[in-house]
């Protein structure tokens, strides 16, 4: 298969996709679509991992969700075992959510930070890069700040540290702070319909930018209110080359190479 597009962030491990995954794997190697299929926890983690084993053009990222970390241990001799695994090309998805929880306390920051400093830990001794959900209080960016913080201390530490901020929605200058941190910036389907994001999309230079779905959510304009799927990532690619301004064609190959440079992908 020739790689043209790389689904940097979707879940085909769910179960919305129990009655035709194999029919939805099938097209992405058609039409030349790799996909990083992202766990949320140990379970999903692991049928990541046993989707990527599968297929030659998925990979898989294990970690335990911010807002899961209330109902689960991060179990690191698990989580290690699985990250040594060929087509394991990231840690996470792990980061802060002060969005979602019912109760956002300074408890449950201190838990997802404790959790998210082990996914730190674990991406530095297996030298991947981190996959991190960040989601900040609505009309505040203070998630964004807590994790900026966190991630220069821990560069001093593992100088080699890297990753991508999925499903980025914070301003310019959240997106400078990670860049300077040596972390891409993702971006999902919403970018069809919405335009909060594209002064950052205009804003980053076009070799900080992953194209991502995470889907099962947030189809594009095209199929909006339906599930959505990996193949919605050559909207994504289209709607960046747009909002930027440059060639369709030129974005598409920066964007492939960005991934591949990532999570060290093979051409």
């Amino acid at each position: 298969m020739e790689t043209r597009y790389v689904d940097a962030h979707c879940h085909l491990q769910f179960e919305q996709y129990v009655q035709d995954d194999v029919e939805i794997i099938e097209r992405m190697r058609e039409e030349g679509i790799a996909g990083v299929v992202v766990g949320c926890d140990l379970a999903s983690s692991e049928k990541a991992v046993a989707l990527a084993d599968t297929y030659d053009h998925l990979f898989a990222s294990i970690g335990l969700h911010p807002n899961n970390v209330a109902d689960e241990s991060f179990d690191t001799e698990a989580f290690r075992a699985l990250a040594t695994h060929k087509k394991v090309v990231a840690i996470g998805e792990c980061g802060l959510d002060y969005f979602r929880p019912n109760e956002v306390n300074e408890e449950v920051k201190r838990q997802q930070k404790e959790v998210l400093q082990k996914h730190v830990t674990l991406a530095a001794q297996a030298d991947k890069p981190l996959i991190i959900h960040c989601r900040p209080s609505k009309g505040t960016y203070d998630a964004y700040h807590d994790l900026i913080v966190l991630l220069k201390e821990a560069k001093t530490e593992y100088p080699k540290l890297r990753g991508d901020m999925h499903f980025f929605v914070g301003s310019v200058a959240e997106a400078e702070a990670f860049v300077a941190l040596d972390f891409t910036l993702s971006f999902t389907a919403v970018i069809t319909f919405a335009r909060d994001y594209d002064e950052v999309i205009r804003a980053v230079p076009l070799a900080s930018i992953l194209s991502e779905t995470d889907a099962p959510y947030v189809a594009p304009a095209s199929r909006r209110g339906e599930r959505n799927d990996p193949l919605a990532v050559k909207e994504v690619v289209a709607a960046i080359a747009k909002i930027r301004g440059e060639d369709a064609e030129t974005v598409r190959q920066a964007l492939l190479e960005n991934a591949r440079l990532v999570f060290k992908l093979a051409a």
